[in-house]
């Protein structure tokens, strides 16, 4: 991966990180139109740079984001099937990384479900989350094991499916975010040193610049999302996802399989 490379997938991952639509998905297809060398680096960096988007979340909730312990217990209680099935299931989601059909399928899929969403569950104003509404977002956010299922999409609709408000359940996606992402990033840095690799200056250098690039992206593209989210619906990303993904099949079985080198 050169410096290029990485600022083409930050870019992406801080657009589509908030978006319903699969940043890890997004950057696994552009890592194969690319040509870029599925290594343990690369897969490492893919998770490492989703930390940077995320903290735009911290910057723009700041006020929000600081509120009771009760607020913070809900997270955890949201925050623990991500660590159970995350550590159960690691060496699956890797080799699921490396998988563009993968990612084709579950956008296809996934846009299905964002086209009914708003009928299914778009009958409440509630904006309260107990911790059993908590727990059950929880569940919904480990459907992002995936790729290309969506962290975002997944948690929002969990929130929807216990009748919170649209935009209650992106924001407690959003807060959900900070603890998935740093738990993974940790996860992620811990197995790639355990495995016996060591960052070189470069290397350092692009989780650096991509971080950075994320950030700054992810903070121009979530409030964007918010407002459109409150107003239009899911169903514009779940026309959007179905196009890709039927683009992406037909790519691979008809014109030039897609495949991480």
């Amino acid at each position: 991966m050169n410096t290029l490379q990485a600022i083409i997938l930050a870019i992406i991952e801080g657009i589509t990180e908030f978006l319903p639509v699969s940043s890890t998905g997004h950057m696994i297809i552009a890592s194969s139109f690319f040509g870029i060398a599925s290594d343990d680096f690369t897969k490492l960096f893919t998770i490492v740079i989703q930390l940077g988007a995320i903290l735009s979340v911290v910057v723009l909730y700041f006020k929000r984001f600081f509120q009771t312990w009760d607020f913070y217990f809900k997270l955890f209680v949201a925050f623990i099937p991500a660590v159970v099935l995350g550590l159960l299931f690691s060496d699956l989601i890797d080799e699921l990384l490396e998988s563009p059909v993968t990612v084709a399928v579950s956008l296809l899929l996934g846009g299905i479900v964002l086209l009914k969403v708003d009928d299914w569950f778009n009958h409440s104003e509630d904006t309260k989350v107990t911790y059993l509404k908590a727990f059950k977002i929880g569940l919904y956010q480990c459907l992002a094991m995936v790729p290309g299922v969506s962290r975002s999409g997944a948690s929002i609709v969990g929130g929807m499916s216990q009748k919170l408000a649209r935009t209650s359940a992106a924001e407690f996606s959003f807060f959900l975010a900070v603890p998935t992402m740093f738990g993974a990033t940790a996860k992620k840095c811990y197995d790639y040193y355990k495995d016996g690799f060591v960052l070189t200056h470069d290397q350092i250098n692009l989780l650096i610049i991509g971080n950075v690039i994320a950030f700054i992206v992810a903070l121009l593209a979530i409030k964007s999302f918010i407002g459109f989210l409150s107003k239009k619906g899911f169903k514009v990303f779940g026309y959007y996802r179905i196009a890709a993904g039927i683009i992406l099949l037909i790519i691979h079985f008809f014109i030039h399989p897609l495949t991480i080198i």
